[in-house]
């Protein structure tokens, strides 16, 4: 058997080897002219300077209070407007005694600041009075909605609160999660809270639905006063109202329990951020070595492709492939230097309003995202043919202006283990960074293909 197998496996070799020069040609030979694909690249130099973004969407759930100072990067100032949840049909769950409100305050939450900790910083809240728009953006003047001559409280902190002991700070809960949260209460007026309590009384229409409850209370426009030096995120903020009510103990007497009404700032309703940039005139000025990012808002980098020029070589062809890759310069290194963002967003110009006021997330299309990589201190976006190719096939005679947008980007995982996007929004935090712009990075090849002859 073993030379039986031998015998064939010799013949077979024989019979390929005699078959070799024939089985090179195949294809080639069978492939008609006007079948055959020739491929091209050509190189191009895509130009990038620095602008300023004044306007940005400001609807989120987080938001930013403080004012910064960054050498490099100038002043920022922030805060924010927000409104509260109400569930419909809203009533106080138990009835205050005598029908009197106890107390009233609101409470700010974060886990995160950027600055000096130990800054002495002053926060101060005003009635909102107008109805608060769907699409806002960060840069409104606040006199235009709230009142800013009634003031409904306020309240000196730290970031780094040093009246909390060490044990409070770093104590657990059962599952091992730290269970001190910061926060900020600022005590309000009383009056407000009984105004409260006797509108759910008196025109119970007005917890109706979200929308009568925002006629009543508009809204709250919480905003730093005094100091400089820190900015605190925001993570959740809450309006509560204090009282008291006769209940049963647990011998069954009657018994005075304590207790409050909590109104959350949620993404059912609107916090709007609003962001003041100062001493960024020297961001804009000319480079050739880079450009600025700096968030929120402040300025970014705008791209423009040499469309104009790329459209005439391609014609008849088809566009295959545009790899883009941008990259950083070091970071400042000084105390509380700014970071870089997360996630870098290109997509044309003229269509950055409606993809956020919309809620969109990149398509590989008309707009790319990228994640930074700390390996190749980089954003590498992929393949953006697509976008040019559109370009091209709607306005042939412009180049092509993309805008560099910081993002938060929230992702998901398919069953393939794609990453995909469900969520993207301003980069709300502050941040800065160069992007470089020698002609080493800005070199791009577009490559193309055709079938036929050349």
């Amino acid at each position: 058997m073993k030379y039986i197998i031998l015998g064939l496996f010799t013949a077979f070799i024989f019979c390929l080897g005699s078959c070799d020069d024939e089985l090179t040609k195949v294809g080639t030979s069978i492939q008609a002219d006007s079948d055959k694909i020739s491929v091209s690249v050509d190189s191009f130099y895509i130009e990038a300077s620095t602008v300023q973004i004044d306007e940005i969407y400001a609807r989120s759930d987080t938001g930013l209070l403080g004012e910064f100072y960054d050498p490099q990067y100038g002043t920022l100032k922030a805060d924010y407007i927000c409104q509260f949840y109400c569930p419909e049909n809203f009533k106080f769950l138990h009835t205050p005694i005598d029908g009197k409100i106890d107390s009233v305050n609101f409470q700010i939450f974060y886990s995160s600041w950027v600055g000096d900790s130990l800054a002495p910083m002053r926060v101060q809240i005003f009635p909102v009075t107008k109805v608060l728009e769907r699409n806002f953006y960060a840069n409104i003047n606040p006199d235009d909605y709230a009142d800013m001559q009634t003031s409904w409280g306020m309240k000196t902190y730290t970031a780094f609160d040093r009246s909390i002991s060490d044990s409070v700070r770093n104590a657990t809960d059962y599952s091992g999660n730290p269970s001190y949260y910061p926060v900020i209460t600022i005590r309000m007026p009383k009056e407000f809270g009984q105004n409260f309590y006797d509108e759910t009384i008196n025109n119970p229409s007005s917890f109706n639905d979200q929308e009568s409850f925002n006629k009543f209370l508009p809204g709250l426009y919480v905003t730093n006063t005094f100091g400089s030096g820190n900015i605190i995120e925001v993570d959740v903020s809450h309006l509560n109202i204090y009282y008291r009510y006769t209940g049963v103990g647990s011998q069954g007497q009657d018994t005075i329990i304590h207790t409050l009404e909590r109104f959350n700032v949620t993404r059912e309703v609107l916090q709007l951020n609003r962001f003041k940039n100062t001493d960024m005139s020297h961001l804009l000025e000319s480079s050739e070595d880079y450009t600025y990012v700096k968030t929120p808002a402040g300025v970014s980098a705008k791209l423009v492709i040499p469309a104009k020029e790329i459209a005439p070589l391609i014609d008849g062809r088809i566009l295959n492939n545009i790899p883009l890759t941008l990259y950083t310069m070091p970071q400042e290194e000084y105390e509380y230097a700014l970071g870089r963002p997360g996630s870098l967003l290109i997509m044309p110009e003229d269509s950055v309003k409606n993809f956020f006021e919309d809620r969109r997330v990149d398509d590989g299309i008309t707009s790319f995202v990228a994640s930074f990589s700390s390996s190749s201190a980089s954003y590498s976006f992929g393949n953006i043919a697509n976008v040019l190719k559109k370009h091209i096939e709607n306005s042939p005679e412009e180049d092509l202006s993309l805008l560099v947008i910081p993002v938060r980007r929230e992702t998901a995982t398919d069953y393939y283990d794609n990453v995909y996007s469900t969520s993207i929004s301003h980069f709300m935090s502050p941040a800065g960074m160069k992007l470089r712009k020698d002609k080493n990075v800005m070199k791009v090849g577009v490559t193309s293909s055709k079938y036929g002859r050349n």
